[in-house]
């Protein structure tokens, strides 16, 4: 969601960043960047250093995650312009969207309501708590895909923003495994990785399709 339908204004990494210093860790940015579209309790688990008590000091660290995003939230929860009109015109053309996310449930749901999305917008939801594995594994794009009735990864499209969600779309062995540069990772890292086309932002979406149609 952040960086590919949300607009990421550094709320994201910010949160990781107050919420680990609480707890006594001090991080480059590059290490959240290497981070980021992995689901946030694996982030927090990874980025803390081994010794006793590190699953019970992640918890905690990520409840810290969760308020420190609420709060740089607040009132600034806004759509990757277009972002809400793509989902209207691919459901419109009988495509189902599926929004996948590293989030857990409930900082899902504080965006989806400040947003104003709900059911009516996008098909199925699923969050980094809801899968076995998140990012790079496919999991999260084969729960989306068994939520919305899609059994056949060839006929799906994955959009992100990070190295790890062409990573998971990859694995997957999508159709259509497309990087935006609205978010986390430039140009140069997205390139690198497996992917079938770059666009600028989620609102290309409709003249790329339409393009391939013709």
């Amino acid at each position: 969601m952040a960086g590919t339908t949300v607009v990421d204004d550094g709320q994201v990494p910010d949160a990781f960043t107050a919420a680990l210093a609480e707890h006594g860790i001090a991080l480059h940015p590059g290490a959240i960047r290497d981070v980021r579209g992995a689901s946030k309790r694996q982030a927090i688990l990874d980025l803390l250093p081994p010794g006793p008590g590190r699953e019970r000091r992640a918890e905690r660290a990520l409840a810290s995650f969760r308020e420190h995003l609420a709060r740089l939230y607040r009132g600034a929860v806004r759509e990757i312009p277009g972002a809400a009109s793509v989902f209207g015109w691919l459901r419109g053309r009988g495509i189902r969207v599926a929004l996948n996310t590293g989030f857990d449930r409930d900082t899902a749901r504080m965006l989806l309501e400040a947003l104003g999305w709900s059911a009516h917008t996008v098909d199925a939801v699923v969050c980094g708590d809801d899968v076995a594995r998140g990012r790079p594994a496919p999991d999260m794009i084969l729960r989306c895909m068994q939520l919305t009735g899609v059994a056949n990864a060839k006929a799906v499209a994955n959009v992100g923003d990070t190295v790890l969600d062409l990573r998971a779309g990859h694995s997957a062995g999508v159709r259509w495994n497309i990087g935006v540069l609205s978010g986390a990772h430039e140009r140069s890292r997205m390139a690198a990785e497996p992917h079938t086309h770059l666009l600028a932002s989620v609102a290309d979406l409709p003249a790329l399709f339409a393009a391939e149609s013709c």
